[in-house]
């Protein structure tokens, strides 16, 4: 049952990345960043498909994903169809592992020490999701910015 819920929402939110991400007046408007915004929306997207990715595929899934951290804020002048793909294929990752897993494997530890402790794999799904939405809004508050 945690499986289907959590898949509805971390889709639904994903499914927000990828309009936001679209949403965008021009493909360079995605890389745009000032002083008081370091992260331009297309790094934020980039990094939420990662960890998403990360988080879930590699560590819960197994699925092999390695993670280039450093790239998801590093690369540029990707195209608003070629972030919004990365996102899309973060969420096929997501439901691909979320399917396979038990209301008991959501109450078991995390496979990974996260903040240097062991947590239980529903807290960090739950965790997950809040950092999802963090970044979502300031991908929405930097659209909105470049849009005046």
């Amino acid at each position: 049952m945690l499986s289907n819920v959590f898949t509805v929402i971390y889709v639904e939110n994903l499914q927000k990345v990828v309009k936001e991400v679209k949403a965008y007046k021009t493909d360079e408007d995605l890389w745009v960043v000032t002083d008081s915004i370091p992260n331009s929306g297309g790094n934020l997207a980039l990094h939420l498909a990662g960890n998403i990715k990360h988080f879930f595929g590699a560590v819960l899934g197994r699925n092999g994903y390695i993670r280039e951290r450093e790239l998801e804020f590093s690369e540029k002048d990707l195209s608003r169809d070629d972030v919004a793909l990365k996102v899309e294929e973060a969420a096929t990752v997501l439901k691909e592992t979320l399917s396979q897993m038990s209301d008991e494997d959501f109450a078991g530890d995390y496979p990974e020490e996260i903040f240097g402790e062991t947590q239980k794999t529903i807290t960090i799904v739950a965790y997950m999701l809040s950092h999802l939405n963090y970044h979502l809004g300031q991908m929405n508050y930097h659209r909105r910015l470049l849009s005046k």
